[in-house]
């Protein structure tokens, strides 16, 4: 059923909502629902009169009054559970309370709270979001997908839950992550909410704690493999191309097998991308570009070790290759020898074992004839970055403690100005911290880190900055700007120009302070920026509308939704 269409009156140029609901089907929905904010000749017209106490309140009078029940609650589950339903009472009270407080309100609403959420989904869940689909239901997508009851939907955010953050196969209760998801980019690009849909595609679990849970909501066998699995989100991707043909499609937090076969297999058919792997990979190297402008010092003559190469590290690794590539015109098969991967054996190396995803980045054996290292096995951690004379180290091992301070030293001896990038999440999983860095490397090194760490007060005094490689500076700019000019694909090229976006917002005054990313508190101008830039890139490929550059801008600002309270009239048909 149609419950509203967004309309213009020719004669005044007045936004406002044509609403098929009325009564308390109207107050039971999230996204239309006012609550005392109602005018009274709404009340009269939609039949709402008694329904709710007579004093007209004002949206302001709700956001201040909800920000307040958030501030005395004591723990992060418990705001967690209860901004969940506010956004199942009231969406625009939701997205405005979290658009103004998005820097306190972030870890909440997803990392790292959301993990914690997942873990227990089954037990806290009061309302269903999205779409649900398994292979018992998987030949009836299209009807599913008309049953959400949006016609419009731009964006889906899709997860099986094989590798929910650090917590591993979470099955249907991964949920979590796509909604969390959606609301940063409704919250940071002003994506509307009823053009998004979570989906999550339940093919069981192998997580024997859940399959032994008697609350668990989802499939209770183990996780479905091979090519009945790939049958699965074959008939999904058909019914999306048949409802929602111009929707922009993100892989979340798929294993790493599959996370790989999905992204090739789908690129070319759907818009699509997999943040894990390439928003990742373009906030650091965006971070990474910042660097290379505090230093004057170009990337291709940097060496960069990456610990820690499954789908991120080799999303940062692809997308630092692509930058040198293209900014500096030197050759991929070049760009790749100056990133040195680690995994727990230690540095990949020809002859042993590797994922596909990680062949390109392999080392020949020749690449250490020369260090001094037992050649019977491969160099560990250590052994690379002293032989390879590292200037830049970035983490991503999910191993705390793996960066200790003989390490950072062997950096810091290395180059006037080391790089520390300690990515993984939570902040419990973090390789070192920032104030240990600091110490080892003299005050010298520039920092990014995956968690949020507070500034390190220097010995003379100085505040040193630890930018956040949170993946909230691409994705919702990266959606956004592909939805505008209707991208036909989604290319690392566009990936690389939300990066020099982001890296461009960084002003001097900030870079001197150690910045290495802007504020995130400007999230919604980083995100416009960051989606004229890709929707400017996707033209100059053909990918996308053809129009000037100031069409582009108009375009994006125009479709960048404020939560606020539209007016209503009834359409009775």
């Amino acid at each position: 059923m149609k419950r509203f269409e967004l309309r213009v009156d020719p004669l005044t140029n007045e936004i406002y909502y044509d609403v098929h609901l009325a009564g308390r089907a109207l107050l039971q929905d999230p996204l239309l629902n006012k609550g005392h904010a109602f005018p009274h000749d709404e009340r009269a017209e939609f039949e709402l009169v008694g329904l709710m106490p007579d004093s007209l309140g004002s949206l302001e009078d709700q956001i201040d009054r909800d920000y307040n029940i958030f501030k005395s609650q004591t723990s992060d589950l418990e705001r967690y559970v209860n901004l969940a339903a506010l956004r199942d009472r009231n969406e625009t009270i939701y997205f405005a309370l979290l658009t103004r407080h998005i820097e306190e309100m972030l870890p909440i609403v997803y990392t790292p709270t959301v993990g914690l959420a997942c873990l227990k989904l089954s037990h806290i869940l009061r309302r269903y979001r999205g779409v649900y689909i398994s292979p018992n239901t998987v030949n009836y997508t299209e009807q599913m997908l008309r049953n959400v009851g949006l016609p419009n939907i731009s964006l889906i955010v899709v997860t099986d839950g094989e590798r929910i953050l650090g917590y591993g196969d979470l099955g249907a209760d991964g949920m979590g992550i796509p909604i969390g998801k959606i609301a940063l980019y409704i919250a940071a690009a002003g994506i509307h909410p009823a053009s998004t849909l979570p989906v999550c595609i339940d093919v069981g679990t192998n997580n024997e704690q859940l399959l032994k849970d008697p609350l668990y909501l989802g499939i209770k066998k183990s996780r479905l493999r091979g090519e009945a699995y790939f049958e699965v989100i074959e008939r999904f991707i058909q019914g999306v191309k048949r409802i929602f043909p111009r929707a922009l499609l993100q892989w979340e937090d798929f294993g790493k097998e599959q996370a790989f076969v999905l992204l090739d297999r789908y690129k070319e058919r759907l818009p699509s991308f997999n943040d894990d792997m390439q928003g990742t990979g373009a906030v650091a190297a965006a971070a990474l570009r910042t660097t290379t402008k505090i230093n004057c010092r170009p990337l291709s003559q940097e060496q960069i070790v990456i610990y820690g190469f499954g789908q991120a590290g080799s999303g940062v690794a692809n997308a630092i290759v692509n930058q040198i590539h293209s900014e500096e015109g030197i050759s991929i098969a070049e760009a790749r020898k100056h990133i040195w991967p680690v995994d727990k054996f230690g540095l990949l190396l020809d002859g042993m074992k590797v994922e596909s995803y990680q062949k390109d980045f392999v080392h020949p054996l020749e690449d250490i004839a020369s260090w001094s290292v037992d050649k019977t096995k491969s160099p560990n951690l250590t052994e690379v970055v002293a032989n390879s004379k590292a200037t830049i180290l970035i983490g991503l091992s999910a191993q705390p403690g793996a960066f200790d301070k003989a390490l950072l030293a062997n950096l810091a001896a290395n180059t006037s100005r080391p790089v520390v990038f300690t990515l993984s999440n939570p902040t419990s999983r973090s390789e070192t911290t920032a104030a240990a860095v600091m110490e080892a490397t003299g005050g010298r090194a520039l920092i990014a880190s995956g968690s949020p760490f507070p500034p390190v007060t220097l010995p003379d005094g100085r505040k040193a900055q630890v930018s956040q490689c949170n993946n909230l500076y691409v994705f919702p700019g990266m959606g956004l700007g592909a939805i505008v000019c209707q991208a036909s694909r989604v290319t690392p090229t566009m990936f690389a120009a939300a990066s020099r976006a982001v890296s461009e917002m960084v002003t001097q005054a900030q870079m001197d302070e150690g910045c290495l990313l802007p504020p995130l508190t400007n999230v919604r101008d980083v995100s416009y920026h960051v989606a004229l830039a890709v929707a400017k890139q996707a033209r100059d490929e053909g990918l996308g509308l053809i129009a000037s550059d100031e069409r582009l801008a108009e375009l994006i600002k125009s479709a960048m939704w404020i939560p606020r309270y539209y007016p209503y009239r009834r359409n009775r048909a």
